[in-house]
């Protein structure tokens, strides 16, 4: 690894200009390329403070050996330049699309002598007019289906056009006028030419003129009482009405623009694209993105329409959800690509907000099929542990992680969660969430919980008879009457199944790659807190890591690793440690523990938002003897708010009608004598 001060431009040597510049690494291979709008600035920023700068760029600048740059004249031409540079270098720390599936394009060969309608996907081709893409090959062959019969243009391969032409007699779709058959000579090249211009310019959105055109031949045909040529122009008429319908309005006629809107999370990114041509939405596209650097919103859309734009057909307005940093020479380059103005534009309200919102769903949709897909794979998952266990310097992989994280607003109704990955997979059934006792912070917060499990843990393995029996604590039981184990009276744990389905031995089936869970044969309840994990991750930093450690070492627990996970940087603490393990972006353990991370953070927040809506359901008025909802309401009307009423006398109350000497004395020393009511005992 390089030091970077080793190879830092001399003091002075770095001109003031906007500008473009590389690092290279050791080969000479660049390796990142980025703009200035003053290169002096941006470069100075990388060697100036190294132990404040992201550890991605950290990375990135230990990995380089060198430095380089070329001055420009503007912003725009140094956006020109980054493009060029980063698609010919394909530099390593660059943010770099790509698809999240290959898409069909509806592609018309107009470069052949008989242009050819077809289904393509891949590589674009020289000569050929595309639209599209699709979600799927089936929509456009219907599509297709329909057009022909207005639009009879040749859909044949190479091999099947020349046979035809050698035997003198068309294919099927020649006898049943779905094909012109040029292959035959019954159109000359320039009649086929003319029909797969008109079918061009119909999926471009000129539908109007056409569907005017057989409405209009299909009364002169009526006139003269030609009643079959009418029919058949009727039912080319309803054909492309159906065609259209396909296509989803969405925004005015006319309207020709690009959605793009972005999902993402501090790993990966998923940018998702409607193409809106004629107001209509004629295709869609979706790539995802691994953050190799630090990016806002503003820059990963910036660096998505270079990359997007590069070649593709630029419409006249792109709708994108966060403004570029450079808008403005963005908008300049756009425009001179295109030949005319593009306005970039983030929605604000209306019809065009409204299809936003929709396009940010899919892509949200996207990123969690992506994460879902990586997640499922068999050899990922393994590699993600081991890589878990190599950067913990653990004896094995982690086959159970258990994760706790805390969540309260301003230290109200505090609670905790713990989620169990077993094989690198969810196991919802041994989810479990605490209410927390203390209420001293998130530290004390996971100290907590960390001692109840454990605890939890030593008594049950002391009850199988492979332990000692080793603490007094008592289970505590939660405001819905479940117990630490997550029981209520009835034996059913906290996702409703009860004891069946384990066998005399008094173990279930084990799950999803996990041990079986230990039954106790006096009651039946399975003892899901007698089996530990390999690793328990905590939702924070050093703090939160270390408080973990102690409770665990406190019950003299010795045989379970700890380390937490801070969310700014996804840096891995060990306890005890002065520096973080850092995991590179591409790591699958890096984004094994984040999901693990993410489920418990889903499910603290789940359990917080049920207790505090339960507490604002409730009001200390609520325990006032002889105060029933009319009157609780009728003081709620007379001074406004629990709060006016708390500084309110007995003689001000007694102002509300039905309202007595006595109640009003119960309501001041109920409301006075108030206090936050203790929070729920239990798991």
């Amino acid at each position: 690894m390089a030091d970077p001060a080793t190879y830092r431009p001399a003091p002075g040597s770095i001109p003031e200009s906007p500008g473009v510049y590389r690092f290279r690494d050791p080969g000479g291979r660049v390796i990142y390329v980025g703009k200035a709008k003053s290169l002096r600035q941006r470069l100075n920023s990388y060697f100036a403070d190294f132990a404040g700068l992201h550890p991605r760029t950290q990375t990135m600048l230990t990995t380089a050996a060198s430095v380089d740059w070329t001055v420009v004249g503007t912003e725009v031409e140094a956006l020109q330049l980054e493009y060029s540079w980063i698609k010919e270098f394909d530099p390593r720390f660059n943010v770099k699309y790509r698809d999240d599936k290959s898409y069909p394009y509806l592609a018309v060969t107009m470069g052949e002598d008989f242009p050819r309608v077809q289904v393509l996907r891949g590589a674009k081709r020289k000569g050929t007019r595309y639209f599209g893409p699709y979600s799927h090959a089936w929509a456009i062959r219907e599509t297709v289906d329909l057009l022909l019969r207005v639009f009879p243009v040749r859909t044949c391969s190479a091999g099947v056009f020349k046979r035809a032409g050698q035997i003198g007699r068309p294919c099927l779709l020649g006898y049943i006028d779905k094909c012109s058959a040029p292959c035959v000579g019954r159109v000359t090249p320039e009649e086929h030419r003319a029909l797969a211009e008109d079918f061009c310019d119909f999926m471009a959105g000129n539908t109007g003129r056409f569907i005017k055109r057989l409405e209009r031949e299909m009364r002169e045909a009526a006139a003269v009482e030609e009643y079959e040529r009418a029919a058949r122009l009727r039912d080319d008429v309803q054909a492309l009405q159906r065609a259209l319908e396909k296509q989803t309005v969405v925004l005015g006629d006319g309207t020709d623009c690009d959605v793009i809107a972005l999902a993402e999370d501090p790993l990966e990114a998923a940018i998702q694209v409607f193409y809106v041509r004629g107001g209509r939405i004629r295709g869609q596209r979706g790539w995802v993105v691994d953050k190799v650097e630090e990016a806002t919103p503003g820059e990963l859309v910036e660096q998505f329409l270079l990359q997007m734009y590069g070649e593709a057909t630029i419409p006249r307005e792109i709708l994108v959800p966060a403004r570029p940093p450079d808008e403005a020479a963005l908008i300049e380059l756009l425009s001179e690509q295109r030949g005319s103005r593009v306005d970039l534009r983030v929605p604000q309200r209306g019809d065009k907000k409204s299809l936003m919102e929709t396009v940010e769903r899919n892509a949200k949709e996207s990123l969690a099929q992506h994460k879902l897909r990586r997640a499922s794979d068999l050899t990922t998952r393994s590699r993600a542990l081991q890589e878990i266990a190599d950067a913990l310097d653990l004896d094995q992989a982690p086959l159970r992680i258990e994760c706790y994280d805390v969540s309260h607003i301003q230290g109200e109704n505090v609670v905790a969660s713990m989620v169990v990955f077993e094989d690198g997979l969810a196991r919802k059934s041994e989810y479990r969430r605490f209410s927390i006792r203390t209420g001293e912070g998130d530290v004390a917060s996971i100290y907590e919980v960390i001692c109840r499990r454990f605890k939890r843990y030593l008594e049950e393995r002391a009850a199988t008879g492979e332990l000692d029996a080793g603490t007094d604590d008592e289970a505590g039981h939660d405001e819905a009457g479940h117990d630490a184990t997550g029981h209520d009276a009835t034996g059913h744990d906290a996702t409703g199944h009860d004891g069946d389905g384990y066998d005399a031995n008094g173990y279930g089936a084990a799950g999803r790659g996990g041990a079986a869970t230990p039954i106790d044969p006096e009651t039946g309840r399975p003892r899901k807190f007698a089996y530990p994990p390999n690793l328990v991750v905590v939702d924070g930093g050093p703090a939160q890591a270390a408080a973990a450690q102690r409770a665990l070492d406190e019950l003299g627990i010795d045989d379970i690793a700890v380390c937490g996970l801070a969310k700014r940087l996804e840096e891995v603490w060990l306890p005890g440690d002065d520096q973080p393990v850092i995991l590179p972006r591409s790591s699958e353990g890096l984004y094994l523990l984040q999901r693990v991370r993410d489920e418990a953070h889903r499910f603290a927040i789940a359990y917080h938002r049920t207790k505090r809506s339960k507490s604002l359901k409730e009001s200390a008025l609520d325990h006032v003897p002889g105060l029933g909802p009319a009157r609780r309401q009728a003081l709620l009307r007379h001074f406004g708010s629990v709060k006016r009423l708390r500084e309110a006398s007995a003689e001000e109350i007694r102002e509300v009608p039905g309202i007595g000497r006595a109640t009003a004395e119960a309501i001041v020393a109920a409301l006075r004598g108030e206090s936050p009511s203790p929070a729920g005992q239990g798991s």
